[in-house]
């Protein structure tokens, strides 16, 4: 029997498994429900929280008191017509989740669960699935053909074939009062249009950073944190805009991911901005290593040459002298010079490539004496 026999036979009151291929946790948009050991959490199903495409999802009435389970695809109720969704989260944690978005959580104004997608609700959200990308391009060039300064990202259709969301960036005020009704007469659909930024666009289309890893807008953040240069500088990175954005012309995203670690670090170090005087001359802040502790020092403020690495203990004590109107006798002290201080060594300066010189000679010397004695058993054998 083939697969369209097999669907034939399933009723329009006959619901369908969920889909074979879904794995938890290879969506951005899934949550883990940390709650589904306690009793009766589970148990509790009035409202589910419902995902459609990769950016978005909402929280739906299970009016019907389906037995709803991550990963179930749903029909629910669109505006128009109704929409094929997959559940991404069920239980008491759905509630949580609604106070922490800020949601009202007032049931009667929710919108509903229909039923579970049937064998016809498949077939066709697999039809409208296909048409997104043909969409796309050709939405591209009408609205290159209307010269209209914008750029038509993705474009995600209704279960039901009835409704596109066509998704723009644009730097300024676009009219596309005709581009909709041209979009209307070429797709014989409801046409809707959503402005996105720039990091947005990036977290649809997807791509491979510097790192060599997927970028983080399409795998995992949901919500982007605004990124400014005082990032950069509190890591003591380079202000250099090739690398400092991401493949949405941004700041990049991870910049915020070592942030905080820098500024607890940093709370306890004393002012950069004062030059500290000694009695061989007045040395000038000029770069600082975080997490060693050192501050670095040269004699000239307008040059980054016979740069000298102070640790933050000398150069709050020298800061301290300064005040009281003394000078140190010398920048480094000896016993706080950096090649006593354990933060200032190198970690892999006994990494070189002749340390495991002894282990190969003795391996080498084995495999020979194996082979002498490998020798002497054939000789004995042909014997």
């Amino acid at each position: 029997m083939t697969n369209k026999e097999e669907l034939s036979e399933y009723n329009d009151e006959e619901s369908v498994s969920p889909d074979l291929s879904y794995k938890p946790g290879y969506n951005k948009l899934d949550s883990y429900n940390w709650l589904h050991e306690l009793p009766g959490c589970s148990e509790e199903n009035d409202i589910v929280e419902v995902r459609f495409k990769n950016t978005r999802k909402g929280f739906f009435k299970n009016v019907n008191s389906l037995n709803l389970q991550t990963g179930d695809i749903v029909a629910v109720e669109a505006s128009p017509g109704h929409d094929i969704g997959r559940v991404s989260m069920t239980g008491c944690l759905v509630r949580l989740q609604m106070k922490e978005l800020r949601m009202p959580l007032q049931v009667e104004e929710m919108k509903k669960v229909y039923r579970k997608a049937r064998p016809v609700d498949l077939q066709k959200w697999e039809e409208a699935k296909m048409l997104e990308t043909p969409t796309m391009l050709r939405s591209r060039q009408i609205a290159e053909e209307l010269k209209l300064n914008m750029k038509i990202g993705d474009v995600e259709y209704q279960g039901d074939k009835t409704k596109a969301i066509f998704y723009y960036i644009a730097d300024e005020r676009v009219d596309f009062r005709q581009l909709i009704r041209v979009l209307a007469e070429e797709f014989r659909v409801r046409i809707e249009m959503r402005q996105i930024g720039a990091r947005q666009e990036a977290g649809r289309i997807g791509g491979i950073g510097p790192c060599g890893r997927e970028l983080c807008c399409s795998t995992f953040i949901t919500n982007f944190m605004s990124v400014t240069t005082t990032h950069a500088k509190y890591q003591e990175l380079s202000l250099n805009p090739q690398k400092l954005a991401g493949q949405c012309g941004k700041l990049k995203c991870c910049l915020n991911y070592e942030l905080d670690c820098y500024v607890d670090a940093q709370k306890s170090f004393p002012p950069k901005d004062i030059p500290l005087e000694t009695k061989e001359g007045t040395a000038y802040f000029q770069k600082m290593e975080v997490h060693k502790g050192l501050f670095w020092y040269t004699p000239d403020p307008q040059t980054s040459i016979n740069l000298i690495p102070v640790p933050v203990q000398r150069v709050r004590e020298i800061q301290a002298m300064n005040k009281k109107g003394q000078k140190a006798e010398k920048l480094l002290a000896e016993d706080l010079s950096p090649d006593n201080n354990p933060l200032s060594k190198d970690l892999l300066s006994d990494n070189n490539l002749s340390r495991f010189d002894s282990t190969e000679q003795g391996n080498h010397n084995f495999k020979r004496s194996r082979k002498k004695k490998n020798r002497r058993k054939n000789d004995k054998r042909n014997k």
